[in-house]
């Protein structure tokens, strides 16, 4: 079996990165298709890979800021040329599940989310700080981004989902059912440690719809040691934002990301997200995570038991959480647990098998 993965950019490190990065070691054969490519801000690991890029790649800034480019990158994923494979693999946030498929193969859709802006424009903008007047400007355009990714979900075989969150969208936003297949977290990498913790801990890329400002303030109000690891456009605000309980440590080595969480009190998740792999990490480390009650939180915090939910996206909720945590409570080897659940090897045993039900054109009742 001939098998192509497809990624929207390669510009950046996070959780669709990760995803990537394992879809790279079940199928080292691969190669990766993407709009854009830049090596100095994604993982050494890419730079050995066969990695194909589009014409995007080599507009002006790209690199830096691939958003103002929104509306080329439907064209950029539809040139691609996939004659003579038999399977593709998108791992989505954008549109690259938009790829024409050649006759005879199968698409398999990894939708870490329904594209953000082009179904959810007002809360983007309001994340990202952008100017309110700029929904006047591309509102336009993005009516036409919505009938062109419905199109294009149509044409995708199955759809798998990284969360409950993101499977009701999908069926929302694309009218398809899928299953649910958790992300891959290397749970192995972190154990349990029994000396006591000594800081709540954020680690996150730093821009704005994370709202990592929720943490810095409130750990500031409560003058409760916070650290923050990660880069991002949002850090000079956070710093600003910051008193001298705040230590922001910019991005961690990977080597030394197991010490740093299973030394904290608590992992705080204060934005909303579709799923969240860092605080899964943090729970196979035992220690419980302190978190927004939506989206993909809700998979894995069970409220007193693997961590502490607050009902409202502010400093105040927030700041009742943290005044009321008592880590004493949380049994870690209980927490761990449930982290296993998301370990990579279910990952990776759940997608082979749903490989070899599409390949042989079974019946998959969950889509």
């Amino acid at each position: 079996m001939k098998v192509a993965l497809v990624h929207d950019w390669l510009n950046q490190s996070g959780g669709a990165e990760d995803v990537l990065a394992v879809l790279v070691k079940m199928f080292p054969q691969a190669p990766i298709y993407t709009s854009i490519y830049s090596p100095d801000s994604v993982s050494a690991e890419f730079r050995e890979r066969d990695i194909r890029v589009s014409w995007v790649d080599r507009l002006p800034s790209v690199h830096r800021q691939h958003q103002p480019y929104f509306i080329v990158f439907p064209f950029a994923f539809r040139g691609f040329d996939f004659s003579g494979y038999d399977l593709i693999l998108s791992n989505k946030s954008g549109f690259c599940h938009g790829i024409r498929k050649p006759t005879g193969a199968k698409h398999i859709c990894y939708c870490l989310t329904p594209t953000r802006y082009v179904w959810d424009l007002d809360n983007y903008l309001k994340r990202e700080r952008f100017h309110p007047a700029l929904h006047t400007l591309i509102g336009p355009f993005v009516h036409w981004l919505q009938r062109w990714d419905r199109g294009a979900a149509d044409e995708v075989d199955y759809f798998v989902s990284i969360s409950s969150a993101v499977q009701r969208r999908i069926k929302r936003f694309y009218g398809r059912d899928s299953g649910i297949i958790y992300p891959p977290v290397d749970t192995g990498r972190f154990r349990p440690n029994s000396q006591k913790g000594e800081y709540f801990l954020v680690v996150s890329r730093l821009i704005p719809y994370k709202r990592i400002d929720l943490a810095v303030q409130a750990c500031t109000r409560l003058g409760l040691r916070l650290i923050v690891a990660g880069t991002g456009r949002d850090r000079p605000r956070l710093e600003a934002l910051s008193g001298p309980t705040v230590e922001f440590v910019g991005r961690v080595p990977d080597s030394d990301l197991p010490e740093l969480m299973e030394r904290c009190r608590a992992f705080v998740f204060p934005g909303r997200e579709d799923f969240g792999i860092a605080p899964v990490q943090a729970m196979a480390a035992g220690r419980p995570v302190i978190a927004y009650a939506a989206g993909g939180a809700l998979d894995y915090v069970r409220d007193g038991v693997t961590g502490i939910l607050f009902e409202e996206q502010s400093v105040n909720a927030l700041s009742d959480a943290l005044h009321g945590f008592k880590g004493d409570q949380f049994d870690a080897n209980n927490i761990r647990a449930e982290a296993l659940r998301f370990d990579r090897s279910r990952f990776e045993s759940k997608l082979y098998n749903l490989i070899g039900k599409v390949w042989n054109s079974e019946n998959i009742s969950s889509q």
